[in-house]
């Protein structure tokens, strides 16, 4: 299920890339560049954080969703697609972190 969500976002994600930026608010962080998207994910990671300390889990959730939106948006501005993040996550899977970590070292 979590697949097929991000797929269908990664889709009207790249077909706001031609949108108006009038008639979309994705188009109009496209338009405004790769800044202002980094900009927006810097927001929403330090509103995620705010919600966890508040320990407000329905906060908490409403934060991580925007995080990940904009996520998603960047990775769009940037021509990549959701299914690689995961296929890079698959990659990690059963791997310590430690291991994971002294691996990108090399």
């Amino acid at each position: 299920m979590s697949n097929d969500i991000l797929d269908r976002l990664a889709e009207v994600l790249e077909s706001r890339k031609q949108a108006d930026p009038d008639s979309s608010y994705v188009a109009a962080l496209y338009a405004k560049g790769l800044d202002k998207i980094l900009k927006k994910i810097g927001e929403e990671a330090t509103e995620t954080v705010i919600a966890a300390k508040d320990a407000d889990p329905e906060q908490v959730i409403y934060e991580t969703a925007d995080l990940w939106f904009h996520t998603l948006v960047m990775l769009a501005a940037l021509d990549l697609k959701p299914a690689q993040v995961l296929a890079e996550l698959d990659r990690r899977f059963g791997l310590s972190g430690i291991e994971e970590k002294a691996s990108r070292a090399q």
